[in-house]
């Protein structure tokens, strides 16, 4: 927009080159008849007799006369209006200036903000790679968990016991409230500890196994544990 603009006004600007000069001319020459003998006084004899002699020959055409000076005005007010419309012309190319300007200012930070956020996912894709995976919790159930059990019991109900005690916990199974003691992620270390219950008298401690959190046979976790 802002080069048509420019180019439209230099257009225009040509176009009214040659009548604002002879205009020019006009007003010069019909100034010099309004106001020439004002300043005669300031004129040579020889000039002065020349103007003077100009002076009487339009005297003795005042339709000339009236037409020069018609002429003339009609002429001082195109001035005014290509003057005012060179100055709206001016006024809109500073207005699409000012828009322009703008835009790049927005154009930046908006460079700016997607630079900062390219940056900022960047950083943050790294971090994910470079962060080192999260072993599970020691008392959590996550992957696969090793406790001894100890009994079964019909009768007993020891549930109250096992809140907040990750240690002692129990089942129901079939009517049967199984304990386990003991919570280990190594077969081997649950294992020596069901030693040490026998050697203590509890002749049916045995080892069960649990993977996220759900019991399942022995066979389905010593493979990939032993």
């Amino acid at each position: 927009m802002l080069g048509s603009l420019i180019k439209f006004y230099n257009i225009y600007y040509i176009k009214q080159f040659d009548f604002i000069e002879k205009m020019k001319k006009l007003v010069l020459l019909s100034f010099l008849l309004v106001v020439g003998f004002s300043s005669m006084a300031q004129l040579s004899k020889a000039e002065k007799k020349e103007w003077k002699a100009k002076y009487k020959a339009y005297k003795k055409d005042l339709e000339g006369f009236k037409l020069l000076v018609e002429e003339n005005g009609e002429l001082k007010g195109q001035l005014s209006n290509t003057k005012n419309k060179l100055d709206e012309l001016k006024s809109k190319m500073s207005d699409k200036d000012a828009q322009i300007s703008a835009l790049q200012d927005e154009n930046a930070r908006m460079k700016s903000q997607v630079a900062a956020a390219n940056a900022a996912a960047a950083k943050a894709r790294a971090d994910l790679n470079n962060k080192p995976s999260e072993a599970p919790s020691p008392m959590s159930m996550d992957g696969v968990v090793f406790k001894v059990q100890v009994g079964a019991f019909e009768k007993k109900d020891m549930s109250s016991f096992f809140d907040n005690n990750p240690m002692f916990s129990g089942e129901t199974e079939d009517g049967l409230q199984k304990i386990t003691l003991g919570f280990f992620r190594d077969y081997w270390e649950a294992d020596t500890f069901k030693k040490y219950l026998r050697e203590m008298g509890v002749k049916d401690a045995w080892i069960v196994p649990y993977k996220d959190g759900q019991r399942v046979p022995i066979k389905d976790v010593l493979e990939g544990v032993i």
